[in-house]
């Protein structure tokens, strides 16, 4: 077979929430793969740093500010692009925020934040991206995260454990319209992986050994251990993979 099936050489990456944590991390992974890769959060400062720390590792990197629960924002982002020229044909959704809070205290405003920014979010972006993939006609990969609340909840995060699971049936739904355009959808449902997100939680005894004891890796993930998940399914190698989520948990999911 003459195609490297891993090979992401002349593709463009929009990795959402990407100036940190999991989204740099696979903003990375992207790149040293060979994509271009375009990193986006709201703060512009935040997302030029992340930016010039790629570049100078010899990436190309172009920069998209803007909110992703913003449809107006998420259309111009798009129309910015369109304008510089810049073709996205992969798009890992991967904005995300957290909030812990008994469902009893939770206020409206607070659930919808994290729904708006978990979920809606992937439809957004999701929909300006996949309009433009049908219309070059040539596919396209979309990646949205998803996480171990897309299976199973945890108390005190309920507003994070129905838009995760929403992500994994978002995913389907996507492919179920866009799969016949030459465009696949998939998700990755990370385990506990140490970012500046959960540093409170390894920081927490009794909670880094909880996650230490539930996971038969011993172990906390890495935002590397998730680097060959994203460009696999960003890569040919996944061009007949659809609809799917992938756990990397250390095995988390598969033991009681």
């Amino acid at each position: 077979m003459s195609v490297n099936l891993f090979d992401l050489s002349g593709r463009t990456a929009l990795v959402t929430g990407s100036t940190r944590g999991l989204g740099n991390g696979f903003a990375e992974g992207l790149a040293a793969a060979g994509a271009a890769v375009v990193l986006n959060g709201r703060d512009p400062a935040a997302v030029s740093a992340a930016a010039a720390s790629l570049r100078d590792k010899g990436h190309t990197v172009y920069e998209a500010p803007f909110d992703v629960t913003s449809e107006a924002a998420v259309e111009q982002a798009f129309a910015d692009l369109d304008a510089a020229g810049v073709a996205v044909d992969i798009l890992v959704n991967n904005a995300g925020i957290q909030l812990r809070k008994p469902m009893v205290e939770l206020s409206l405003a607070e659930w919808q934040k994290v729904i708006d920014t978990n979920l809606t979010s992937a439809f957004l972006v999701g929909r300006e991206a996949a309009r433009r993939m049908i219309a070059r006609g040539r596919g396209g990969k979309i990646i949205n995260i998803g996480s171990l609340t897309s299976e199973v909840a945890r108390a005190t995060v309920a507003p994070y454990t129905a838009a995760k699971g929403g992500i994994k049936l978002l995913t389907r739904a996507m492919t179920a319209e866009w799969a016949e355009q030459g465009i696949t959808v998939n998700a990755i449902g990370p385990g506990y992986i140490v970012t500046e997100m959960t540093q409170p939680l390894v920081d927490t005894p009794s909670f880094d050994n909880w996650v230490k004891q539930r996971t038969p890796a011993r172990r906390w993930g890495r935002p590397a251990d998730l680097a060959g998940t994203v460009v696999y399914l960003a890569a040919p190698a996944s061009d007949f993979v659809n609809g799917q989520i992938i756990y990397v948990d250390g095995g988390m999911l598969s033991v009681l």
